[in-house]
């Protein structure tokens, strides 16, 4: 039976702890960003990260990116801060800006990468979900909340429904910020060690010509 109440409705002045909580149990949490809400789980909790592939109907080989609190953030998930491309974007840093970074080494334990040797990584440009990631002091994924292929989620009431097939077996949380503003999703690049510069694989909110040098 459906039971919209088993799933935390939090909003901006709780306690941000109750989100530990559900993290830590390798739970799901809907987290808004810049335009829509996606869903975060610890990156390197496997139960999590199976649980947001299901809600989605993902591809188990495709990475989920993720938002850190800062650019030293990054480092609990691999990507090395002071690497060159990194230091390119973290200049542009908070923005609906994500780098599709190398890992540092492959590590089998890091379920968000899917095994793979690059992660999508930012630093959103959405002031009060950095403080919850500084706060819970370690990345989150971001992936969108819908089903893939679906439109975007703007709005906090159409998010209940999509954790029922967990309801009984992993605590869900919804954090409210009202509707959100849809819109581009963030502007995602690819650093090209060979010509020192990046290639645009999706265009979106920031416009990074002039500001990145593009192949």
């Amino acid at each position: 039976m459906w039971d919209e109440s088993q799933v935390l409705r939090w909003r901006w002045g709780d306690d941000p702890a109750e989100l530990v909580g559900v993290l830590e149990h390798g739970g799901v949490v809907a987290i808004p960003s810049e335009s829509s809400y996606g869903l975060a789980v610890v990156p390197w909790n496997h139960r999590g990260v199976e649980a947001v592939y299901r809600i989605k109907g993902r591809d188990r080989g495709k990475p989920l990116p993720v938002v850190a609190a800062d650019a030293e953030q990054l480092r609990m998930v691999g990507v090395d801060p002071t690497a060159e491309a990194t230091r390119f974007v973290a200049r542009h840093w908070p923005a609906a800006l994500t780098l599709v970074a190398p890992l540092e080494a492959a590590d089998q334990d890091m379920a968000a990468a899917a095994g793979g040797a690059t992660l999508a990584v930012r630093v959103p440009a959405h002031e009060r979900l950095r403080d919850l990631l500084r706060y819970v002091g370690c990345p989150w994924t971001a992936t969108s909340a819908n089903a893939s292929g679906d439109p975007p989620i703007l709005r906090p009431d159409a998010l209940p429904p999509l954790f029922q097939p967990l309801l009984g077996h992993l605590p869900v949380a919804v954090v409210d910020d009202g509707e959100l503003p849809g819109g581009p999703p963030s502007t995602l690049v690819a650093w090209e060690p060979e010509s020192a510069a990046f290639r645009v694989l999706r265009s979106g909110r920031v416009d990074v010509a002039g500001a990145l040098p593009l192949v």
